[in-house]
C-alpha cells in the first residue's frame, strides 16, 4: 500500500484550503477555511502563509467589526499568473487561457483536418493554439494542460491509445515541450471534467460522485471519498467500451456492443439513419446532427424525440449499472450532447435508471446536469496545470524552507 509522505499531506491540505477559497466565490476568512477543510486552524494558517508568501491568495481587509474580534478576508489573486486548458477533440482543439481566479481571458479554437492527424500534425496545431491564445502574455502561463483523447500515461506524457486517431505510444508532451517553454500536463477528457468538477462543480459538495462525459466519445470519472480514482494504469473510466448489448453494433475500438456505439454522438447518429434514413436532420457532421436534433425536439419533432428517446433508453440502462456497481451520491451529466439534448434526455435515462438499477443505491443518487461556465475538459485540463503549479517543489519547497529559517531565527 503507498504510505503519504509529509511533502504529500502538505500538498492535499494546501489543495484542500485552496478549494475552499475557490468555493467561496469572493472571499473568506481563516477560520471559515478551517472549517470547510476539517483542517486544524494551524495547519490552515500554515498553507495560507505559503499561498500568501508566493502570490496565488492576497488579503482583502477585515469584515465588519461585531462581537470579537474582526477577520482578515482572503481571496484568489487573479493576477499571479496565468493557466492554458487545451481540449483536444476529433473535429476541433480548443484552447481557454484563464487567470488564476479560472476567468477566461481569451478562447481559441482550431479546426482538425480529418487528413492531417499524425501525431506531428495535431502536435503543430497545438503550438499554434498555445501560441495564439497566450500571444503577449507567454511569460505570465503559470502551465498547460491537455485533454487528450483515449488513454493517457499522465507522468510521461504519453498518449497511449488514441482511438480518434489510432496513436500507440505518441510521445505527445515531448513534441510540444521542443517548442513550448512552459510546464506541461497531459490527461484524457474523462479526468479532466471530472477534475473540473472537483475544483469548481458538484464535487465541492459531495464526496462520492461520478461525472460522466458524453461527447463523439464517452466515459465517465469516478470520485471516491473526494479523491479521483485514477485505476493501476490511469484507464480507470472507460465505461464507453463497456458492453451494452450482446453482439450489437460495432464500436470504433473494434469490439461489439459497447455503451459509446448507443450514447456516443456518432452512435445517436446511427439511431437517428435507422430511424429515417433521410431525415433532414442530419446534419455535415455528427456534432451539427446532435443540434438539430436538440431544436427539432424542443419543436416536438416526432423523429428527434424517438432519437432521444431511445438514446435514454440505452444510457439509462448503463447508468442503473454505474448505480449498482459505485453507489455514488451524485452524478454529473456533461459535455456535448448533455449540453444540447439536456434535461429531457436525462428524464428518460432517470425513468429507465429506476427500474433497473437496485432500489436503495438508486433513492440515494441526483442525477444532474453540469453546471460547469465553462467548457469542462478546457477547465480541468487548467486545474491540473494549477495542481502542477501548487505542488512545484521548488516553489513551495523554498517557501516552506525560508518559513522555516525565519522561524527559527526567533
Amino acid at each position: 500500500m503507498y504510505q503519504l509522505t509529509a511533502r504529500d499531506i502538505r500538498r492535499r491540505n494546501r489543495f484542500g484550503v485552496l478549494q475552499a477559497v475557490y468555493a467561496a466565490d469572493g472571499h473568506i476568512s481563516r477560520q471559515e477555511i478551517a472549517r470547510a477543510t476539517g483542517l486544524s486552524f494551524a495547519t490552515v494558517g500554515n498553507m495560507i502563509a505559503e499561498l500568501l508568501d508566493v502570490g496565488v491568495l492576497a488579503e482583502l481587509g477585515y469584515d465588519a467589526p461585531g462581537i470579537g474580534r474582526p477577520r482578515a478576508q482572503l481571496a484568489i489573486n487573479p493576477e499571479r499568473g496565468m493557466l492554458v486548458g487545451v481540449d483536444i477533440a476529433e473535429t476541433a482543439i480548443h484552447f481557454d487561457l484563464f487567470d488564476l481566479a479560472m476567468t477566461v481571458l481569451r478562447s481559441v479554437e482550431i479546426p482538425v483536418d480529418a487528413a492531417a492527424t499524425e501525431p506531428d500534425d495535431v502536435a503543430a496545431l497545438i503550438i499554434r493554439g498555445i501560441r495564439e491564445v497566450t500571444a503577449g502574455d507567454a511569460d505570465k502561463v503559470l502551465g498547460v494542460g491537455l485533454s487528450v483523447p483515449g488513454l493517457v500515461e499522465p507522468e510521461g506524457g504519453v498518449s497511449v491509445f488514441s482511438p480518434y486517431w489510432h496513436w500507440h505510444d505518441v510521445p505527445l508532451r515531448a513534441l510540444l515541450e521542443q517548442h513550448l517553454p512552459h510546464p506541461l500536463y497531459l490527461d484524457n477528457p474523462l479526468k479532466a471534467s471530472t477534475a473540473a468538477h472537483l475544483w469548481f462543480g458538484a464535487g465541492r459538495d459531495v464526496d462520492d460522485l461520478i461525472v460522466v462525459t458524453l461527447r463523439a466519445g464517452v466515459g465517465i470519472g469516478v470520485v471516491v471519498e473526494g479523491t479521483l480514482y485514477r485505476g493501476v494504469t490511469n484507464s480507470a473510466g472507460e465505461w464507453g467500451h463497456t458492453n451494452l448489448v450482446l453482439d450489437g453494433r460495432e464500436c470504433r475500438c473494434g469490439r461489439m456492443g459497447c455503451v459509446e456505439a448507443y450514447v456516443g454522438a456518432p452512435g445517436i447518429v446511427r439511431t437517428l439513419r435507422e430511424l429515417a434514413p433521410s431525415s433532414p436532420l442530419l446534419g455535415a457532421d455528427d456534432a451539427a446532427t446532435i443540434v438539430a436534433i436538440a431544436e427539432a425536439a424542443a419543436q416536438g419533432n416526432s423523429t428527434a424525440l424517438q432519437v432521444i428517446d431511445k438514446t435514454g433508453h440505452y444510457l439509462g440502462v448503463a447508468v442503473a449499472n454505474l448505480v449498482n456497481l459505485f453507489n455514488p451520491r451524485t452524478m454529473v451529466f456533461g459535455d456535448l450532447i448533455a449540453d444540447q439534448l439536456g434535461e429531457p434526455l436525462l428524464e428518460v435515462t432517470r425513468r429507465v435508471a429506476a427500474r433497473h438499477a437496485m432500489t436503495d443505491p438508486f433513492d440515494a443518487v441526483a442525477l444532474q446536469l453540469s453546471t460547469l461556465p465553462h467548457n469542462p475538459a478546457s477547465l480541468g485540463a487548467a486545474t491540473f496545470a494549477l495542481e502542477g503549479f501548487l505542488a512545484d517543489r521548488e516553489t513551495f519547497g523554498s517557501v516552506a524552507a525560508r518559513r522555516a529559517m525565519r522561524t527559527s531565527a526567533t
